[in-house]
């Protein structure tokens, strides 16, 4: 029924304005902070190495929430996010931030100790609520779809992993050697995430325009995204001895490519719902006609 002929306009899902690249910050900013932020307690090679991973993983966070701050316009609305917790899960995503930065500045100035454990566990619950939030937007098709918290807290994971590669390499201590093997892991992880939200927004249907959007994006992102660093920390388990800076590329190659992917979820495929009809009405007696859903794969 979506090929019925009905002329374009606001009938047809349009992309939506609210969120934009601010809103993408948000997530990207969110779910390499705290991706880091849990890395760092496996992979820092010291008390400082730790300190400066924490508070590089923190300014991730801070500069996801200052995004949405810039977003608002009016940026003393923005108390009212704390206001719906038993409804909204940004609201639960505010909440959880202040303790996740209370702890994680705890744990920094510690170096170590109790505050590291619960930083990194409040980082989780923070990546999950993002990935509810999402979830939660019904009128944009590509973003309701339930598999997409998944694949939210897989790149997370596929991020945190990547830069806590780049910067143990970097910072003083040795970080442990099985760290590329997490991080092949993490992005094994979210190459099942990916193929299954992809067949589940191709199964359901989406807005033909986001679906425009996300299948080059996908092609793309398998080989530039997942295959590549892939190929890369195979090659530097083998070869790391003459070539030491391979996993440190597969780490910012997998980060970068987890901010391409959500920068394209959240910005480029927000095609909202548009007038879609499950079923067509009828007056009195008659037989009930399928829907039509004008603007949609299917």
């Amino acid at each position: 029924m979506s090929d019925i002929k009905i002329p374009p306009g606001r009938v047809t899902p349009w992309h939506q304005t609210n969120w934009d690249w601010r809103a993408a910050g948000n997530f990207i900013g969110g779910g390499t902070g705290t991706g880091l932020l849990f890395f760092s307690t496996l992979a820092a090679g010291s008390a400082d190495s730790y300190r400066i991973m924490a508070l590089i993983a923190l300014a991730f966070i801070g500069g996801g929430l200052t995004c949405v701050w810039l977003e608002i316009g009016k940026p003393f609305r923005a108390i009212n996010v704390f206001f719906h917790p038993h409804t909204s899960w940004m609201t639960r995503e505010g909440m959880v931030a202040v303790p996740v930065f209370l702890c994680g500045l705890a744990a920094a100035w510690f170096g170590g100790g109790i505050f590291v454990g619960m930083a990194a566990l409040l980082g989780i619950v923070f990546l999950y609520c993002q990935g509810r939030i999402l979830q939660a937007s019904k009128g944009i098709p590509a973003w309701r779809e339930p598999k997409i918290v998944p694949l939210i807290l897989s790149t997370g994971f596929v991020e945190g992993a990547g830069l806590a590669a780049v910067l143990s390499a970097v910072l003083p201590g040795e970080g442990p050697r099985w760290l590329a093997g997490v991080l092949l892991g993490a992005l094994i992880l979210r190459r099942i995430a990916w193929t299954m939200y992809f067949k589940a927004v191709e199964q359901s249907g989406l807005p033909k325009k986001a679906m425009d959007v996300l299948r080059p994006f996908g092609a793309k992102f398998e080989m530039l995204g997942q295959l590549a660093p892939e190929i890369l920390i195979v090659a530097g388990i083998f070869y790391g001895a003459v070539l030491p800076g391979l996993t440190l590329v597969a780490g910012l190659v997998a980060a970068a490519s987890g901010w391409w992917l959500k920068y394209t979820i959240v910005a480029r495929a927000a095609y909202n719902q548009g007038y879609a009809l499950p079923v067509l009405p009828v007056r009195g007696q008659g037989e009930v006609k399928p829907g039509i859903k004008p603007g949609w794969t299917k």
